[in-house]
């Protein structure tokens, strides 16, 4: 693997704050409540590193999976924990029963969390593709509700023979109401393929 210095990390973390900014403004109107989310991490990782970064391979999450499809092609992954997953969800839906942590929702429930990562991924591909001159475009979205080791492995067999890095943004959201702030921490992970990963390194001014 190349050695990536401080400045092609700051300017990944500034293309991921520029979707995270996006992504945003799209979740504010869909909650019809203020949302911020920022990148406060954005490095690229082996795929051994993945596990440990989402909190272990046991740790049962939610997670929306797509492929990346166009000139930039791969896999990528928006996680949340159970808890955070139940919350959103219960706000979109308006139903209060869903509980991704007792395994208790509907396909309603489902398709709403895709949509939740669908914005999140589209965003994020958008300000990361429109800098690299590079069209990008997310496949329709699968969520799974399982254990971070069985969702990884399942989408790194798609990449693992060509790639064997990911680029890992961490993100946080925080919900504004009158009197409140919850705050929410969720992790995206984007693995090009080999070809497509070392496009977006040349741009960003790796040799």
């Amino acid at each position: 693997m190349n050695t990536y210095d401080d400045s092609v990390m700051d300017v990944l973390k500034e293309l991921s704050n520029i979707g995270a900014g996006n992504a945003a403004t799209a979740l504010s109107l869909l909650l019809n409540k203020k949302i911020n989310m920022n990148v406060p991490t954005a490095k690229i990782v082996s795929f051994n590193e993945i596990m440990d970064l989402i909190g272990g391979a046991e740790r049962p999450v939610a997670a929306v999976f797509l492929k990346m499809e166009g000139e930039i092609e791969g896999s990528l992954f928006f996680v949340l924990s159970l808890e955070d997953a139940t919350r959103f969800v219960q706000q979109l839906t308006h139903d209060p029963t869903t509980n991704f942590e007792k395994f208790q929702y509907e396909e309603m429930a489902i398709s709403a969390l895709q949509e939740l990562g669908n914005i999140i991924a589209a965003h994020y591909l958008s300000a990361i593709s429109n800098s690299i001159g590079q069209k990008c475009t997310p496949s329709v979205p699968i969520v799974a509700i399982d254990m971070v080791g069985a969702i990884v492995t399942e989408g790194l067999l798609q990449v693992s023979e060509d790639s064997d890095h990911a680029i890992f943004i961490d993100t946080r959201l925080e919900e504004i109401t009158d009197d409140s702030i919850h705050q929410a921490k969720g992790h995206f992970f984007l693995i090009p393929y080999q070809e497509s990963l070392e496009k977006i390194m040349r741009t960003l001014g790796v040799k």
